[in-house]
C-alpha cells in the first residue's frame, strides 16, 4: 500500500450505504485506501489495539449496533492516541438535537446521508477538501453540517 495514499475508515451496519460509499470513494480524484468496520465495538477494537491502523479521517454512523457512534466519539475523544482523528458523523436523521450534541463531543463535520450516490461523492469530497483546509479543527457550528453544494 503506497503511504501517499489517504487512509479512510468507514463505521456503518448497512451494507448498501457502505457500498455507496466505497464506490464514492473510488471516483475520487486522489489515492484512497477505505477499511470498513460494521459497528461501533469492531470501530474501537481496530483503534485501540497495540500497533493501531490510525486513520487520516474516519466516517462514523451515527446509529448502529452494539455501540453507537455518539459512544465512540466520546471515547475517541478522551483517548490521547485518537482524539485528534478528524470524524464525519453520518445518519439518514437530520435531527438537531442529535446535530448539537455531535458537535459538542467534538466531530469536525455532520453528514445527513443523501440518496443519489452523486450527492453522496459530492459530499465526501467536500469533506476531504475542508478537513485538509482546516487542518482537522473544527468548523465554526454554522459550518459543521454538509451537503455538498459548496463544492
Amino acid at each position: 500500500m503506497a503511504t501517499n495514499q489517504l487512509e479512510i475508515l468507514l463505521a456503518d451496519d448497512d451494507e448498501d450505504d457502505c457500498l455507496f460509499f466505497k464506490q464514492a470513494i473510488g471516483q475520487l480524484p486522489l489515492g484512497t485506501h477505505l477499511t470498513t468496520v460494521e459497528d461501533g465495538e469492531q470501530l474501537m477494537q481496530l483503534l485501540t489495539q497495540p500497533t493501531p491502523q490510525i486513520p487520516h479521517i474516519l466516517f462514523l454512523d451515527v446509529n448502529m449496533p452494539r455501540k453507537n457512534g455518539n459512544e465512540c466519539l466520546s471515547e475517541m475523544k478522551l483517548d490521547e492516541k485518537l482524539k485528534k482523528i478528524p470524524v464525519i458523523m453520518m445518519s439518514t436523521s437530520s435531527e438537531q438535537d442529535v446535530i448539537n450534541k455531535l458537535y459538542t463531543i467534538g466531530a469536525n463535520y455532520f453528514i445527513c446521508k443523501p440518496v443519489k450516490a452523486s450527492q453522496l461523492k459530492k459530499v465526501i469530497q467536500q469533506a476531504i477538501s475542508l478537513l485538509a483546509r482546516e487542518n482537522g479543527v473544527q468548523p465554526t457550528k454554522e459550518n459543521f453540517v454538509l451537503n455538498g453544494d459548496l463544492i
